[in-house]
């Protein structure tokens, strides 16, 4: 028998605020994080949920889904 574990808390980025300063691709552990022309791609199999780029993120366009 196998377990699968599935990070359903995968960070979010909200186009409408953000400066694409590329601050949360250099501090996200994982690497998951890619700033690509005028968009920010999130790697979801490789975010980790850490929030660092929920708490670098100088206009607030990142966050996490709250845990329910």
């Amino acid at each position: 028998m196998y377990s699968i574990v599935v990070n359903l808390l995968v960070v979010k980025n909200n186009s409408n605020k953000c400066l694409y300063c590329g601050a949360c691709v250099g501090v996200c552990p994982s690497e998951a994080l890619t700033l690509k022309d005028t968009r920010i791609i999130v790697n979801m199999e490789k975010c980790i949920s850490c929030g660092a780029c929920v708490k670098i993120c100088p206009v607030g366009a990142m966050s996490l889904p709250e845990k329910k």
